[in-house]
């Protein structure tokens, strides 16, 4: 008996498996790529760039996606000659098996909007099959490589010629060697097993297999492990990563050596052993792919729940104020908030990304930047392990691909100009990111090109010039501002910076700045938080109004002592407060948020924050304490306000608004006029 299948019932799951294999070709490629042009191999590269392909065949003809199974079939062909070929690919195939990436990726937009894939081009199908003409004929004219494993031939049958030639092309000074491991309940009450060894090893240079093989061995075990490796390290460190005897360590000779002599068979292989992987193993690790909205809707329960607690926090309260025994209330009280910090960051780890993940798609743009501006530009990525929040990851994204298209567009000279300069004719553009502890993510896009020539940018702008860095970002983010006099493919419509900073100010409630010098280069420094949903806020009161703010933006609470604040004369309602020895701005609050109460009244406390690099206190009438909250953007744009990032509830019912005290101070600073803008 037979029955129907839907195959768009297995699209959802198609896409999203096909996306990440997209994901690792592109990467591998461009590995590949890098290679080439040192006209090495790149044996590893290679064979993960055909797995991805090949999977990426076997995926789409299952669910009947015919053209994608014709381009990776075509791509799949010239890369197994390649493979064939030690790893070796002509620079000149990696431009179209891009082509054949980006067709792949277009048709799978295509599936994604409910539309049919598109047939593909006769031309892209003739220049992939070309492709595996071309490699044959390496492949028909490269030198055979072999190692010799000493008694070992059977190992010399299991080495793939992509094995062989990690083994005998090492880079530099590395060497082919063999480590006999023998594993022994002795050794492993010691820590060391065949993990830890591989581990070792593996640190030391280029592992390139491991083989179990059955049979005597030295010391009594019946279980040898052969790892093969590329190294610089001598054999008394192998010997000691190996755990020392009855481990050998065996360099390995060059001359070619054939399984087969004068029609004399191979010895007969040991048989491999088949490892059985603890249970406790296999259920502690994999990974389990979930759809984003089901991660939002935990996060909206759980949101739910830091809004009741917050009610019950409130009717507690009142009920110890009348005088009711509430003692185990108020213990129950502080567990509950213990377990939902520990249920929030748990969710959280859930939607977290690594930073390097969402980035691995800028190589590739810079790479067609390369093409298109024919600038020599390299990227260099230093993110570590940093993570951010999905929702915050891919709102920076786009930001993150303004500023270093702008970066190679805009600021890198010419290879002629940077001759002239003294400068390598390789331009570097750098984009960096860690966390902090206070829960920011700071990260940073550098290029050693021209600068930004504030003059120059001040004639485009018909404004006046600059008079620091904080004016002469203004300036560029300015809407439809371009330095650019015509419109290219990449620049010239004046959109970049003011997407980069709706993002990062606006949208993510983050800090946007610059620094630049001419002929040096420019850095554009950005700080985003971690999450944007559920954050720790300290609550105050305003001009009889409450109000929250982000624990993370603020520096210090400080207590205003009317004696200490000196008001200049025509500073427009801006005074100064002693800090430490130190003079602050003091801000009132209240007038900034154009509160019809009299603001010239010394406020109590003070919020300092960092505002464009100098501090500032915004003056507030009273602290009401901290308290976890759920943060809601405020979407329409009718009711958007700038200094305003979202509303809360904090537990009776009231909507209370949450403010960027940095946006705020920006966005009602005096103008051009001498005339202070206030929120109406």
């Amino acid at each position: 008996m037979t029955a129907s299948v839907d195959l768009a019932d297995f699209l959802p799951a198609y896409l999203a498996e096909v996306e990440e294999l997209l994901d690792s070709a592109h990467r591998h490629l461009m590995a590949v790529e890098a290679s080439a042009r040192r006209g090495a191999a790149h044996p590893k590269s290679v064979r993960e760039l055909f797995r991805a392909l090949h999977t990426i065949k076997g995926l789409s003809a299952m669910v009947d996606v015919e053209p994608i199974v014709s381009i990776s079939h075509w791509m799949e062909t010239s890369l197994r000659q390649a493979d064939q070929a030690g790893g070796r690919l002509p620079e000149s195939s990696v431009e179209p098996l891009m082509e054949g990436l980006r067709a792949v990726e277009q048709r799978m937009r295509q599936l994604a909007s409910g539309k049919d894939a598109s047939p593909v081009p006769s031309g892209l199908l003739e220049r992939l099959e070309a492709l595996g003409v071309s490699s044959s004929v390496v492949t028909g004219t490269a030198r055979p490589v072999a190692v010799t494993l000493d008694e070992g031939l059977a190992l010399a049958s299991r080495l793939t010629p992509v094995e062989r030639e990690q083994l005998t092309t090492g880079a530099g000074h590395r060497r082919p060697v063999r480590v006999d491991f023998i594993p022994g309940a002795e050794r492993a009450a010691r820590g060391i097993t065949i993990n830890s060894v591989r581990e070792r090893l593996a640190a030391l240079g280029d592992l390139v297999k491991v083989v179990p093989l059955a049979g005597p061995a030295p010391g009594g075990g019946s279980l040898t492990f052969v790892l093969l490796l590329s190294t610089e390290a001598s054999d008394s460190v192998l010997m000691e990563a190996a755990g020392g005897e009855p481990a050998q360590v065996r360099a390995l000779s060059s001359p070619p050596v054939s399984p087969a002599v004068d029609g004399t068979p191979a010895p007969e292989r040991e048989p491999e052993l088949e490892l059985e992987e603890p249970e406790e193993a296999r259920r502690s690790t994999g990974t389990l792919r979930v759809e984003v909205s089901r991660l939002d809707e935990a996060l909206e329960r759980l949101a739910s729940l830091v809004v009741n607690r917050s009610r019950l926090q409130r009717a507690v309260t009142d009920l110890t104020a009348a005088g009711a025994p509430t003692r185990e209330l108020r213990a129950i009280l502080q567990e509950n908030g213990r377990q939902l910090r520990d249920m929030r960051a748990a969710i959280l780890r859930l939607r977290m990304v690594r930073v390097g993940d969402v980035l691995d798609r800028l190589p590739l743009l810079v790479r067609g930047l390369r093409r298109t501006t024919g600038k020599a530009v390299r990227l260099e990525l230093d993110v570590g392990d940093a993570e951010l929040d999905k929702a915050v990851a891919d709102r920076m994204l786009p930001a993150l691909v303004h500023l270093v298209r702008n970066a190679v567009d805009h600021a890198l000279e010419s290879p002629e100009e940077r001759r002239a300069a003294g400068k390598p004719l390789e331009g570097t553009v750098r984009l960096g990111c860690h966390a902090n502890a206070s829960g920011w993510v700071d990260l940073t896009i550098t290029d050693d090109g021209r600068g930004v020539d504030a003059e120059a940018v001040a004639r485009r702008a018909r404004a006046p010039v600059p008079r620091g860095s904080d004016d002469l970002l203004e300036l560029l983010c300015r809407p439809g501002f371009s330095t650019r006099e015509e419109v290219t493919s990449t620049s010239g419509r004046g959109m970049g910076m003011d997407i980069v900073r709706r993002i990062v100010v606006d949208q993510l409630g983050g800090e946007l700045r610059l620094e630049t010098r001419l002929g040096v280069g420019t850095t554009f420094h950005l700080r985003v938080p971690l999450t944007i949903t559920l954050l720790d806020a300290i609550i105050f009161e305003c001009a009889g109004l409450r109000y929250a703010v982000a624990v993370g933006s603020v520096e210090e609470l400080i207590e205003v002592e009317a004696a200490r604040v000196v008001r200049p004369a025509g500073a427009n309602g801006v005074a100064l407060v002693e800090r430490r020895g130190q003079a602050v701005s003091l801000v009132s609050l209240a007038r900034l948020l154009g509160s019809t109460q009299a603001v010239d009244v010394t406020p109590a406390r003070g919020l300092v924050v960092r505002q464009r690099g100098d501090l500032v206190a915004f003056g507030v009438d009273r602290l009401l304490g901290q308290q976890e909250i759920v943060l809601r953007p405020l979407e329409d744009p009718l009711v958007r306000v700038p200094g305003v990032a979202g509303a809360t509830d904090l537990g009776d019912g009231q909507p209370t608004l949450v403010l960027d005290l940095n946006a705020l101070g920006a966005a009602r600073r005096p103008g051009a006029g001498g005339r202070e803008e206030r929120a109406t």
